[in-house]
């Protein structure tokens, strides 16, 4: 029975052919920097893409925060009476008066600033201020009613002016600053755009009899902040000193009864 043979042969052919066998072990050894280099890189590029897809994500949920806070309905501060117009008298080339009460009906303090669209022939009084929970204002709003032109409808007119009341919740009692909305964009609420309705001063309706009783609230109410606040208690003058008005009186009568003594003397 013949025997095989397995071990290579000692000729140099066969020496050859076994070291072309070992090559790829051998290449495999100096190949491991190449892998480490080209792992390092897929551990970059994949730190990239995350930090990348972080970032999509954060700017797609404030995007989408945006979005469902503009679809929500808007949480009224303030009531208006009336509740979306303001009736002027019509009377053309004389300045006219309008009037709105505005009511705070929220938990916390609320700023509320007029805007329109025809600055330099309207104004506001006040233009904005600050009410606490429950407290109302009315407010007068200045126009003047220009004549119309070739034959133009009282109607076209009104449709070229409109008002715009905003509310902003504020903390606490401060000062009233129109930068209070710039400051804080995105926490202002529209709370109504007015549309402007002229009433035909010869014809008496409630409209203008509502107008013309709030015009006198409003003047009444000016009337009352123009006046100094009345002193009650006793008056302190300098550091303290409490002016008692019957040790005053005294004080005169002796000085008195001491003058007509010296000039008995």
């Amino acid at each position: 029975m013949p025997i095989v043979d397995d071990r290579p042969p000692s000729d140099g052919g066969g020496s050859k052919l076994w070291g072309i066998l070992k090559l790829p072990f051998r290449s495999s050894r100096n190949t491991t920097p190449h892998t480490t280099t080209l792992s390092s890189s897929y551990q970059i590029e994949r730190s990239h893409a995350h930090k990348k897809n972080e970032k999509y994500s954060s700017s797609s949920t404030t995007s989408v925060s945006s979005v469902v806070r503009s679809l929500l309905p808007t949480r009224r501060r303030l009531r208006l009476d009336p509740r979306n117009k303001l009736y002027f008298p019509y009377e053309p080339g004389k300045q006219v008066q309008s009037a709105i009460k505005i009511k705070n009906t929220s938990k916390s303090h609320a700023a509320f600033k007029f805007q329109t669209t025809a600055p330099k022939s309207c104004f506001m009084r006040p233009p904005g201020a600050i009410l606490a929970p429950g407290e109302t204002i009315i407010a007068t709003v200045f126009k003047f009613v220009e004549p119309p032109e070739n034959n133009e409808k009282p109607i076209d007119t009104k449709r070229k002016v409109k008002f715009k009341i905003m509310s902003l919740k504020v903390k606490g009692v401060i000062d009233y600053i129109p930068d209070l909305f710039d400051e804080q964009k995105d926490l202002v609420a529209v709370e109504q755009i007015l549309q402007v309705v002229f009433l035909d001063v010869t014809r008496p309706s409630p409209a203008l009899e509502k107008l013309k009783r709030q015009l006198a609230e409003a003047e009444a109410a000016l009337e009352t902040r123009k006046k100094p606040p009345e002193e009650t208690g006793p008056k302190v003058v300098g550091d303290g000193l409490v002016i008692d008005e019957w040790k005053e009186r005294r004080e005169r009568y002796l000085a008195r009864q001491q003058i007509e003594g010296e000039d008995s003397i």
